[in-house]
């Protein structure tokens, strides 16, 4: 893959991503591929790039700003900032203008990190994206950060809530609680119900409980039964399968809106 900067037009700093690119004059699918909650851009390339290279799509990893640690100095502007989710959206645009990237096949996956920010993506953008694949999501900060806060004794909690609070400015209190609400995809119901996205959990995930999954999208059908926001639980732990997700987006990129199954009668 190659090393690209785009100007972002949220600051006007360069922002790293890597890029590959299909064959062919025609304009063909882009796919975004979302990096995980403690890493950067390089994290999706091996999940990704074969991918991409199967079906001749183009491939874009951005940075959105690095990884959500307490390691990061450029922590607030990362874990679903306007900054953030601008560099996504500038990263798209500059496939679109310079490499003829299909606006109507613009694809969008990540998982746990990625996952999150594929929803927040969802919502900030809701009809860019042809189709959405997020895996074992986090879907809201606060609870998550109580829920690794209470096994912070636990390897890798501690990292987990020291990079939240790093990214949102501090454990939860009044001063801060907006911070933690624009970061969260629950706070986006609506807007999430306007995009094309599926949900794939593990049931044993150990890390994000499938119930942040669950309760999003009872949340979602519940206010908006016809949203095109569909959930799968699957026999899993946390984890992001590549060849799912590719499935899901030839499947839509093929098929209309109505079902090619059969009716169930009797």
């Amino acid at each position: 893959m190659k090393e690209i900067y785009i100007k972002s037009t949220y600051d006007h700093t360069d922002q790293p991503c890597l890029i590959h690119t299909a064959k062919g004059d025609d304009p063909v699918p882009l796919l975004v591929g979302l990096h995980t909650w403690s890493a950067d851009r390089f994290n999706q390339i091996d999940h990704l790039l074969p991918m991409a290279k199967r079906n001749n799509w183009h491939l874009i990893l951005p940075e959105f700003r690095g990884p959500n640690l307490k390691s990061n100095p450029h922590g607030k502007l990362a874990c679903g900032s306007k900054a953030a989710k601008q560099d996504i959206i500038d990263a798209v645009k500059y496939m679109i203008k310079e490499h003829q990237a299909d606006e109507k096949n613009i694809l969008l996956v990540g998982g746990s990190g990625g996952g999150h920010m594929a929803l927040l993506m969802a919502a900030y953008a809701p009809k860019l994206w042809k189709a959405v694949g997020s895996f074992c999501p986090l879907t809201d900060v606060r609870r998550w950060y109580d829920e690794r806060y209470a096994t912070f004794e636990k390897p890798g909690s501690e990292s987990y809530v020291k990079g939240i609070e790093a990214c949102c400015g501090g454990a939860p209190n009044d001063d801060n609680v907006e911070e933690y609400k624009v970061r969260s995809p629950v706070s986006y119901i609506n807007e999430i119900a306007q995009a094309n996205v599926k949900i794939f959990h593990g049931k044993y995930d150990s890390s994000i409980s499938f119930l942040h999954s669950l309760d999003l999208f009872t949340a979602i059908t519940k206010k908006h039964p016809q949203a095109r926001v569909f959930l799968d639980v699957f026999d899993g732990p946390h984890i992001m399968i590549p060849d799912v997700a590719e499935r899901w987006f030839i499947e839509q990129m093929n098929a209309s809106n109505s079902n090619t199954g059969y009716q169930i009668t009797g």
